[in-house]
């Protein structure tokens, strides 16, 4: 659905005469197009509303497919009840319920929407009276753009200080939010929560020189020269046979629990149907299957298979009793005493050589790490990075021919003018094949796969951690829509135009660039009016997953562990969703001067989304693949800070088209790029400010906490310098403060604060023992850090404290060698009837194989049932336990 809305935004046609306004332009074709994307979106979001009670699966999994802790209140079955009970839900919840990335997120869609709400106000009061006055006596939309003010006149100053007066105030928001998230990030990083997991103490070392990787206590004197010393070194080892085993054993498992899960149905059905006939039970044939060295004998499947996991399981073990034969890699994991020993090794040049031991990641986590690409040589990495990047910059070149070249054929009949041409003219069938069926599909199945090779790329280049990959994601994605989405789908219909007719009169390029690139406002319009009705609505009914949460667990998910599975929250597509936020940003923030009906639907876009997300993430998406603490949002900002260079050099060159106005047209040039220069000194503070105290642990704080450790528990004093006027407010009205505190100036505040006599004298004290009064809408207890239904592995959320270096050596390990040689299988084999089988497949096995037969049974209508609140992984450790208890009584 994206990529089919990214395709057709584009492909409106501008025009198709000379002696007409644009009729794309006309009221008549923008009505049409908002009352059609209205109308669709208000019958899916009706779709919604009566699916939502009744697909818990799809519309509200998390209510029962996470831990207890982390689902959100129920909803009512009325159709509208979820919009005020979403509304209601304090900030503490989505933190608590879905971290610190969730919630950033939403702060910067927040905080986008209330901007364009307060520009749409402002261009409806200022700018667009002198739009609708000009004398340029242009027609439909065009009159309410800068189109249709004459060049030479002074109101362009409104425009003007219009523009510089938002870029003022968008850049005290950025500011402003920088703040805040630097003291939520410093708070996140030193709680207790955070600092007691192993993962937050650990660097991730890569090209790592041999001389170091093959002698541990070389490695070890090294980092023990940061504050607090090393409790732990794990140079990465290498084996690529107990990898294939491993897999092998893996594969083995799943097709156990699949055949006999089959063979269980098939007995409960003979023995129900010789209960309803009084006949004898007989035991249904056990499927057989081929050795490979011997095609023609057939020997039982289920004493095969358990015999083979056996075989793995044993050379599993084998291997993790001579871990030190196997050959080191260039790659080690180092735990630290103290977290902030961590992050100064992470920010050190460890050493002289070129590429030794450069790359460096704090705060890592096993099932994050990429282990594949450890091994990768740092000239090697480096070569595959400009590779990459090259064939990122030649798919986007590509694109851009592409998408003009598609772009032009919806422009065909301006083609026509042209002698070479002419054969296009009446020739109906031809113009609509290629004007309407063709661009969309090219255009939609390449924005489809753009992701998946940006992903590819980035891992192919040796990227060492899914996170980064993510985050690099959004930088590339957004250069790419920006380019293509922006830049050439949106606008390569004026150029054309600007092209053919300067054909005939060159001298009139200028005067056609003030005229005919505003028209590109309408372009604009409809793509905010796509993503803004039917892309949010597309959001919230979840029509692809609605379709495979139905289909996949009964097409395919044929065990009790392919079901819980499949039951499990989806992901959400961060690296897509926020570079497309982002672009609508900048198509706002651009045309906000030129034609203000622009800012009315992008505030639209915003609000809709942010009502959309807030119930996404409390009952649809899962972010347990997603916890860096909000790295994205500085990413984001730094993506908003484009769209504002982007819009002032867009000024600069409309002011720079009317340099033929006179003496005035100069002196607004000189106000256009004293503009650019006051956002690079904006940007140069930020850089020199905020930045470096973002992805590292800064050491004051780690010395304050160490000082005082009841500040890491103590919620942030996000208004900085300004905290004596949340004391002035009402309890009730602090949480809206720290809302929006970051928008309005602080002096503003108190000044309505006096006149509207709002202001009550608070004496709680910010101290630990009334912390929760410092901030109200947070929590300042360790509910917010509880444990989250993750796929992560336990390193992550095992607090270092209670952990052994045996327990700490195993989970830093790569996957291979983290295997346990046991193997559990969850079938629904609780019943006496399959203890005979069960006793059998054990012995097979060889010690190595044990059932977990709770949490799952096969219904009255031969079905299998998985319990969704069964606790295996539980299950699974306690029979791992169990067996390593038996295996030590029997050596003893």
């Amino acid at each position: 659905m994206d990529a089919v809305l990214n395709a057709t935004a584009g492909l409106i046609p501008s025009s198709d005469s000379d002696d007409t306004k644009d009729t794309s332009n006309s009221v008549v074709t923008f009505l049409a197009s908002l009352i059609i994307n209205i109308a669709v979106a208000l019958v899916i979001f009706v779709i919604f509303c009566i699916l939502r009670p009744r697909l818990r699966r799809v519309y509200a999994p998390r209510t029962y497919a996470v831990t207890k802790d982390k689902r959100p209140e129920p909803v009512s079955r009325g159709l509208f009840s979820w919009i005020p009970a979403v509304l209601r839900v304090p900030d503490t919840d989505i933190i608590q319920q879905s971290g610190l990335d969730t919630y950033m997120f939403l702060r910067s869609i927040r905080t986008m929407f209330i901007m364009f709400a307060v520009i749409s106000i402002a261009s409806a009061a200022s700018i667009l009276p002198v739009n609708v006055k000009g004398t340029m006596k242009l027609t439909g939309l065009n009159s309410l753009s800068m189109g249709n003010v004459d060049p030479r006149s002074n109101w362009l100053w409104v425009h003007i200080g219009f523009f510089a007066a938002i870029v003022w105030w968008s850049l005290w928001n950025i500011v402003g939010e920088l703040r805040i998230y630097t003291h939520l990030r410093m708070w996140w990083l030193t709680h207790p929560n955070t600092v007691s997991k192993a993962g937050a103490s650990t660097v991730l070392v890569s090209n790592v020189p041999k001389s170091l990787a093959n002698d541990e206590s070389r490695l070890r004197d090294l980092f023990s020269m940061f504050p607090g010393g090393i409790r732990q070194v794990f140079v990465n080892r290498m084996c690529k046979k107990l990898t294939r085993n491993v897999h092998t054993r893996d594969k083995l498992v799943k097709r156990l629990e699949k055949e006999l899960t089959k063979y269980a149905i098939k007995c409960k059905k003979l023995w129900s149907k010789s209960q309803d006939t009084n006949s004898p039970y007989r035991l249904p044939t056990r499927p057989t299957t081929r050795k490979s060295w011997n095609i023609f004998a057939k020997v039982d499947l289920f004493e095969h298979l358990a015999a083979e996991i056996a075989k793995c399981n044993r050379f599993i073990a084998k291997s993790a009793n001579n871990m030190d034969s196997m050959e080191r890699q260039s790659s080690a994991l180092v735990m630290f005493n103290q977290q902030v020993g961590a992050h100064m090794a992470a920010q050190t040049v460890l050493d002289y050589r070129p590429f030794s031991m450069g790359q460096v990641t704090a705060g890592v986590n096993p099932d994050d790490i990429i282990w594949s690409n450890l091994e990768i040589s740092p000239w090697s990495r480096r070569i595959r990075g400009y590779v990459t990047f090259a064939i990122t910059v030649g798919l986007t070149l590509l694109w851009t021919i592409i998408a003009a070249a598609l772009s032009s054929l919806v422009q065909v009949k301006s083609l026509a003018n042209f002698e070479a041409f002419k054969w296009l003219r009446g020739n109906s069938v031809v113009l609509g094949i290629f004007s309407g069926v063709v661009p969309s599909l090219v255009l939609a199945l390449l924005m489809s796969v753009l992701p998946y090779i940006l992903r590819l790329l980035l891992y192919i280049e040796g990227t060492t951690t899914r996170s980064q990959i993510k985050l690099r994601m959004l930088h590339r994605l957004f250069f790419f829509q920006t380019w293509n989405v922006y830049l050439v789908t949106i606008f390569s219909s004026s150029i054309f135009q600007i092209a053919v007719k300067s054909v005939s009169e060159p001298g009139k390029i200028v005067e056609l660039i003030q005229t005919q690139v505003p028209q590109s406002a309408t372009n604009i319009l409809t793509y905010v009016l796509l993503l803004a009705f039917i892309g949010a609505a597309k959001e919230i009914v979840q029509g692809v997953p609605l379709a495979l949460r139905y289909l996949v667990p009964k097409l395919f998910a044929k065990t009790p562990r392919m079901m819980l599975k499949a039951e499990q929250p989806q992901d959400f597509k961060w690296e897509a969703a926020i570079p497309t936020h982002s672009l609508i940003f900048l198509m706002g923030f651009s045309y906000s001067f030129i034609a203000p009906i622009v800012n009315w639907f992008v505030m639209v876009y915003f609000g809709l989304f942010y009502l959309i997300y807030r119930y996404q993430f409390l009952y649809v998406y899962n972010d347990s693949t997603w916890a860096t603490g909000g790295l994205s949002f500085p990413k984001s900002i730094k993506q908003i800070l484009v769209g504002i260079y982007i819009s002032e050099v867009y000024l600069l060159l409309m002011m720079v088209a009317k340099l033929h106005a006179g003496v005035n047209a100069i002196m607004r040039i000189v106000v256009a790029a004293g503009l650019i220069a006051v956002t690079v000194g904006a940007h140069l503070y930020i850089n020199e400010v905020y930045m470096p105290a973002i992805n590292h642990l800064p050491v004051k704080r780690a010395a304050d906490v160490e000082r005082t450790p009841a500040l890491a528990r103590e919620f942030p004093d996000v208004l900085d310098r300004s905290g004596d006027i949340e004391k002035m407010l009402p309890e009730s009205q602090r949480c809206a403060y720290a809302t929006f505190s970051s928008l309005v100036p602080a002096f503003v505040i108190k000044l309505v604060l006096r006149i509207t006599g709002s202001a009550k004298p608070n004496t709680v004290d910010n101290g630990w023992d009334n912390a929760e009064d410092a901030m109200p809408g947070f929590a300042h207890d360790d509910q917010l850090f509880g444990q989250r239904q993750t796929r992560l592995s336990m390193a992550d959320w095992q607090p270092l404290a209670t952990s052994s270096n045996a327990y700490l050596a195993r989970q830093f390990a790569s996957p291979e060698l983290r295997a346990r040689a046991v193997s559990n299988l969850w079938v629904p084999l609780g019943d006496v009837l399959f203890e005979d089988l069960r006793r059998e497949i054990e012995y097979h096995g060889q010690g190595t194989i044990m059932f977990i037969t709770q949490g799952t049974d096969i219904t009255k209508a031969f079905k299998v049932h998985a319990d969704t609140d069964f606790e295996l992984d539980r299950a699974e450790s306690s029979n791992r336990a169990e067996l390593y208890k038996r295996m030590h009584n029997n050596e003893t």
